[in-house]
């Protein structure tokens, strides 16, 4: 709730809206949940089933790998399959740019420290034009554009935006609109005041996130910090959490970063909270929290759901969840806004009716 009041106060900065497949990024809509496949794009049925995970997690636009021909063949079924739009990530070649355009992507994403070429460069943007695709113009701090290296090795962050500034003035020569921006660094620091400088410079729609975050506890944590100070002062237009691991857990830390804040949302999404573990729990608290948090991340409702460990921590301390669980020496309880419903279950029954009443709320 502090943050909430803490984000009406700002004024959230105004970007150009940039429309990907349907999905509206900039101008004040929601900030728009993204992930990357983990898959070979190549290996058409195992991309499909991950963008379907994706998805069903909440993503609303994923972006895959155009490394060589094969993926490349391979994308136009995946754009006609997938249930939400798709980015086309490319480096180095720019025939397989030209090749992702043909095959009708939502969006084209180029880096300039490995698409160097000026003249490609031209030629791509007046196919981006004339088939109005939009394109994301992604630095990273391990592929500056050639110019700029020097002035990134004395001010990272302006050495980033200064790379992505020249790439976008390419592209607006060529009457390319359509333009998202990312400047992203493993580094937390380089990373917040790279978006800052660009925002205060243009209103070109960002893509936010730390590159090279790292695995689990340690990913989300750093992406959440530079998120969070970025979300907080209205930077932002769409985001990745940028994890080693399951692609599927980047986008439910999106979603618990936007929901932390207080932030609009297009997609409802529950908050699961649970007491620490300590010595006074009597049962497998850990073990019923992995069996219900993946399908309560399939809910699509703004509720908060309580998995307690003991009386102490049960209704009391719960009592602002809509519905939630305690359990002490094998026997629960369920309880609804501060109520209790019903006692002395077992486990099995406290988890069926903790989802009945779900559907219920």
């Amino acid at each position: 709730m502090v943050f909430s009041v803490f984000m009406d106060e700002i004024m959230r900065k105004v970007t150009r809206l940039v429309v990907v497949g349907g999905v509206p990024i900039g101008r004040g809509n929601p900030c728009v949940v993204q992930s990357m496949t983990t898959s070979k794009t190549s290996d058409f049925r195992k991309a499909i089933d991950e963008i379907e995970r994706l998805a069903e997690a909440g993503s609303q636009i994923v972006r895959v790998a155009i490394a060589d021909g094969k993926d490349a063949i391979a994308l136009g079924d995946i754009i006609r399959l997938s249930p939400i739009p798709i980015v086309a990530d490319v480096h180095f070649d720019f025939s397989l740019a030209v090749e992702a355009i043909k095959a009708g992507v939502h969006k084209l994403r180029i880096n300039p420290g490995t698409l160097r070429s000026r003249e490609k460069l031209f030629e791509l943007a007046s196919m981006l034009r004339s088939e109005r695709i939009p394109v994301r113009v992604g630095c990273n701090s391990g592929s500056i554009a050639p110019q700029f290296q020097n002035l990134y090795n004395e001010n990272p962050a302006e050495g980033l935006v200064q790379s992505a500034l020249h790439y976008v003035e390419i592209l607006k020569d060529k009457q390319v609109e359509d333009i998202v921006v990312s400047l992203k660094s493993s580094d937390v620091s380089t990373t917040v005041a790279a978006y800052e400088r660009f925002s205060f410079l243009s209103d070109i729609p960002l893509h936010i996130g730390v590159t090279e975050a790292g695995p689990g506890v340690i990913g989300a944590a750093r992406s959440t910090v530079a998120l969070t100070l970025l979300l907080a002062k209205g930077i932002g237009d769409t985001i990745r959490v940028s994890l080693t691991g399951d692609s599927v857990a980047e986008v439910r830390v999106c979603y618990e970063i936007l929901s932390s804040l207080g932030l609009p949302m297009a997609h409802p999404y529950p908050k699961l909270i649970s007491c620490p573990t300590c010595g006074r729990i009597s049962y497998d608290l850990i073990s019923l929290i992995r069996e219900i948090e993946p399908k309560l991340y399939r809910v699509r409702k703004d509720i908060k759901v309580a998995i307690m460990g003991c009386a102490v921590n049960g209704p009391g301390e719960a009592k602002e969840a809509d519905i939630g669980i305690a359990g002490e020496k094998g026997r629960f309880l369920l309880f609804k806004a501060g109520k209790i419903l019903g006692k002395n279950l077992t486990i099995e029954e406290a988890r069926d009716m903790l989802f009945a009443e779900i559907e219920k709320l």
